[in-house]
């Protein structure tokens, strides 16, 4: 009867994928935890440490008007909608028709915070789509975009009257995040005089 016999070196190969095998099956448990299990929040509700601080000072350029410097106090007096945009983002379009409505029939105190954009390029995007906001910080090197822990666009700040920033949404707005998320917190705030 003949038998095959297998040199040792015929069944090397088996034994070295081993390790690739435990790295894949270390890695698939990695991405599972990391990227679907998470941390059960969706990364858009993550809390900034900002909640309930004071919004930093800063002193910016308004993007429609470069000869008028912008400060902390543009955000007192009334609750606003700080809105992180820029011409570049694909999500700042896809939620800009919202913020449209929002300033047309909400009456909501929209305050631009154009990041890391070119002035050019941001007030065609305006020319084009329209202007929601009262005012638009332009904050092109990120210089006060740092201090309010922004990390992409479009990102949204709740800020009270007294300038205490209330909530943070990270990504765009729609009507339902409007209704289930933001508005909420805005007829919270606005019956506070500051």
């Amino acid at each position: 009867m003949d038998q095959e016999i297998s040199h040792p070196s015929q069944r090397l190969p088996a034994r070295a994928l081993i390790p690739l095998w435990v790295f894949l099956a270390l890695a698939s448990l990695l991405f599972y935890v990391l990227y679907i299990r998470g941390t059960g929040q969706d990364a858009r509700y993550i809390p900034s440490p900002l909640i309930g601080k004071p919004a930093p000072e800063f002193a910016l350029p308004s993007l429609t008007d470069p000869s008028q410097t912008l400060t902390r106090d543009v955000l007192l007096g009334q609750v606003s909608l700080v809105n992180v945009w820029a011409s570049w983002c694909p999500s700042c379009r896809e939620e800009h028709t919202e913020l449209m409505r929002l300033a047309r029939t909400q009456g909501i105190r929209l305050i631009g915070f154009n990041w890391k954009d070119e002035r050019a390029d941001a007030l065609a995007w305006l020319a084009r789509f329209g202007n929601p906001y009262a005012v638009i910080l332009y904050d092109p090197d990120n210089r006060a975009g740092i201090d309010w822990g922004v990390y992409g666009a479009p990102e949204t700040f709740v800020v009270d009257a007294q300038g205490i920033i209330r909530h943070k949404r990270v990504g765009p707005i729609d009507t339902q995040v409007w209704e289930t998320e933001i508005k909420p917190i805005i007829e919270r705030y606005q019956g506070q005089t500051p």
